[in-house]
């Protein structure tokens, strides 16, 4: 009996020594990734990260939010890399030394939509910043994320372009459970709603109030043709130059974060940038509508 526990022990022993040099192995094959809500709501992700994964044996954990947040993953080196849509605010994280380049990865743009019924008569204004004009001054209501997002911060570069008197301040907003602080620079009124959101939230809350909302086209795509029940919002002013949505990926500095995976990082910023990743992004249609456009120049 004493014979067999020996026995027993031994193989144990022995199973954990050829298992856990494997265990460490996977563990050091996930990537984490903070990344804007749009390009997980529009469901790219779900095209793009099994399609790496079963490419490198690479697993990528997502950690989706505000690009105001998402930087501050990098900043604070809690993620590998960071995949967002600032591109001002992205250049300032690498001249800060947290990102090691801006890789450009692809884009869309922003669209203002707005009820059919339209009361602030933007339909067909070819200016971003003068359809807010309007909207302004037919005090129609408004929801912004007010979520230091991409999305918002766009919002308030084309709220200073329209030359209106705005507010500055700060505000608390809860994002999965955990209290942040978020400057705001806006329009002073009850019809401004800040609501602290993303972006899926912040339609569906505008479509339930028939108010205006700048969004970028992927999510938008995503909620009035990829949902069993459809936004009632309509596209009322795009096309403007201002209103592009470029869509870079930076991964974080090892001289700042030493922990980090640059290695997997690097792997993902190639792969994803690649001829493979780009045709991916440029082929995925949501019935039949593009929701995004490769940027990497592939050779």
């Amino acid at each position: 009996m004493f014979m067999m526990k020996r026995l027993l022990v031994t193989m144990s022993v022995l199973f954990l020594c050829f298992m856990l040099p494997g265990l460490a192995l996977s563990g050091d094959k996930v990537l984490k990734m903070s990344t804007t809500t749009s390009t997980q709501a529009s469901g790219l992700l779900d095209i793009l990260l099994p399609e790496f994964t079963k490419d490198t044996n690479i697993v990528v954990k997502v950690i989706a939010k505000g690009t105001g947040a998402a930087i501050r993953d990098g900043i604070d080196g809690n993620v590998d890399i960071i995949f967002v849509h600032a591109k001002e605010r992205e250049e300032k994280f690498v001249n800060d030394g947290f990102g090691t380049k801006r890789y450009p990865v692809m884009h869309n743009d922003f669209v203002v939509l707005g009820p059919l019924s339209d009361p602030a008569g933007i339909k067909g204004c070819a200016v971003a910043a003068e359809a807010l004009q309007k909207i302004a001054a037919a005090s129609a209501v408004f929801v912004s994320r007010g979520d230091d997002s991409g999305t918002h911060t766009k919002e308030q570069d084309l709220w200073k372009v329209s030359g209106l008197p705005l507010e500055k301040g700060t505000q608390t907003i809860v994002a999965k459970g955990v209290e942040k602080q978020v400057n705001f620079e806006r329009p002073v009124g009850d019809w401004y709603l800040s609501i602290g959101q993303g972006m899926g939230k912040a339609l569906t809350v505008a479509d339930e109030k028939q108010a205006y909302i700048l969004a970028d086209r992927g999510t938008y795509i995503k909620y009035k043709f990829g949902r069993d029940i459809p936004l009632e919002l309509e596209v009322l002013c795009e096309g403007d130059a201002t209103l592009a949505n470029p869509y870079g990926i930076i991964p974080v500095n090892p001289a700042k974060h030493p922990h980090v995976k640059n290695d997997l990082a690097m792997q993902f910023t190639t792969w994803i940038t690649s001829a493979r990743g780009q045709k991916l992004i440029g082929d995925y249609r949501l019935l039949g509508k593009q929701l995004f456009y490769p940027d990497a120049a592939v050779q």
